[in-house]
């Protein structure tokens, strides 16, 4: 039986994911993490609470997502 993914579920219930966060993330933990699940989802948590709740995105969200940020289409929440 596959196991099943929810969003919200705690990141410490994904044992032996490999997390990674991007190279522009700070020294201070202030990163977003990833992992691809065996089921081909992605899970996504706050580096900063580990143990915490993992949010997990079809391959398509995360596709979709992506190319909006390369676009440019999230710039504004930074202002």
């Amino acid at each position: 039986m596959a196991k099943h993914y929810s969003n919200g579920m705690p990141a410490a219930e994904l044992a032996g994911v490999s997390w990674r966060k991007s190279k522009y993330s700070g020294a201070m933990g202030n990163c977003v993490e990833v992992a691809p699940l065996a089921s081909g989802e992605i899970a996504v948590r706050n580096s900063r609470f580990p143990d915490g709740p993992a949010l997990v995105y079809t391959r398509a969200e995360m596709a979709a997502f992506l190319a909006g940020a390369k676009d440019g289409e999230f710039d504004d929440v930074l202002s």
